[in-house]
């Protein structure tokens, strides 16, 4: 299927927040309540439309776990949008935000858009992280903010396509697509010659470590 653009997608955030239960809920729109702790990196894509506009997001969902950190860096190069988040029932989840915050400013190309996620909004009977910090968090660094549950699906759909949309606007103000560092490459829609077909070459050259084979646990 055709397309205008394709997007790169980076889900960042410590282990158990529900990286790999928001990518399953958006790509194949399910919810699994015990899923294998991501080792390394897993992948998964979908088609959205953005002001008639088709885009793809090709999506990398990466591991939580400090071991796994340098195999995940090599996924932020060529990123065009990444997805922070935490769990709003652990407060921890939220206080290492800065630090995964720094390793995407580092290592991920200036233009990326970073949506901030709070997931588990669900359960929000165990919250210990208010709506009220998370939106301050994001303002203080320049942020996008929801809060979803990829449970129930709530907000899920708004911050995959929310991110491509400030994505959109960064292109409609001049943002250079033929830069692949900015994670976005041009399809047949939008005049391209139709060469990325196969998609991205994983930047950094990292081989993908893929999916399931971990210790069954919470949604990571």
């Amino acid at each position: 299927m055709s397309y205008a653009y394709l997007f790169k997608y980076i889900i960042i955030g410590d282990t158990g927040v529900g990286k790999s239960c928001l990518l399953l809920q958006f790509t194949d729109k399910r919810f699994q309540h015990v899923h294998d702790l991501t080792i390394g990196v897993e992948f998964g894509s979908r088609m959205v439309s953005i002001n008639d506009r088709q885009i793809k997001l090709q999506i990398w969902d990466t591991a939580g776990q400090e071991s796994f950190r340098s195999i995940t860096r090599s996924y932020y190069r060529g990123a065009a949008g990444a997805l922070l988040v935490y769990d709003i029932t652990r407060r921890e989840t939220f206080e290492h935000l800065s630090s995964w915050l720094e390793d995407a400013r580092q290592h991920a190309n200036p233009n990326m858009t970073i949506m901030l996620i709070g997931n588990k909004s669900d359960v929000a009977h165990k919250r210990q992280v208010s709506r009220e910090e998370g939106e301050e968090f994001a303002r203080e660094h320049g942020l996008v903010f929801l809060e979803t549950s990829a449970k129930t699906s709530d907000n899920v759909e708004e911050a995959f396509i929310n991110t491509a949309s400030v994505i959109c606007e960064k292109i409609d103000d001049g943002l250079d697509v033929s830069n692949e560092s900015h994670g976005i490459k041009v399809g047949y829609g939008a005049g391209g010659t139709g060469a990325n077909q196969g998609g991205f070459v994983n930047p950094g050259a990292a081989p993908r470590v893929g999916g399931g084979g971990g210790a069954a646990g919470q949604c990571c």
